[in-house]
């Protein structure tokens, strides 16, 4: 598990634009189940997750039309919340970054981490954005 001192900046990357920290299972599953469109990141310490997820993310949800509610877990730290998650991305294998939309607690859209590897945050965002106009 890494150090709190580590996880906490690259966390508030995102919970300082609106998302949810998602901490806990119930937690999860609350944000999951919820009626309307929720995304969720699974945020890591990766250099992929600093130099294309989070940053094409949030380029992503500055625009108008996006989910309705912006969550994420942090891989290797919140273990259990992250744990969670990954049962509602099936059959998707387990992969950090990563991230899904829901829409009506079913799973929509998924990004794998080799769909992150390599590309640069505006092709995120880019990307996240045709989802978002498809299912928002």
């Amino acid at each position: 598990m890494y150090p709190e001192a580590m996880v906490k900046p690259m966390k508030a990357e995102l919970t300082t634009v609106g998302f949810e920290d998602l901490t806990t299972p119930d937690q999860v599953n609350a944000a999951i189940n919820s009626k309307g469109t929720v995304l969720v990141v699974v945020n890591s310490v990766c250099g992929c997750a600093a130099g294309a997820a989070r940053p094409g993310v949030k380029l992503a949800v500055a625009g108008a039309k996006h989910p309705d509610r912006l969550c994420t877990v942090f891989a290797g730290f919140d273990t259990e919340a992250v744990m969670e998650a990954r049962k509602h991305f099936a059959p998707y294998p387990p992969s950090s970054p990563s991230i899904g939309l829901f829409k009506d607690g079913t799973l929509v859209h998924f990004v794998e981490r080799h769909h992150i590897e390599g590309r640069s945050a505006q092709m995120i965002a880019e990307h996240l954005k045709m989802t978002f106009e498809e299912f928002c």
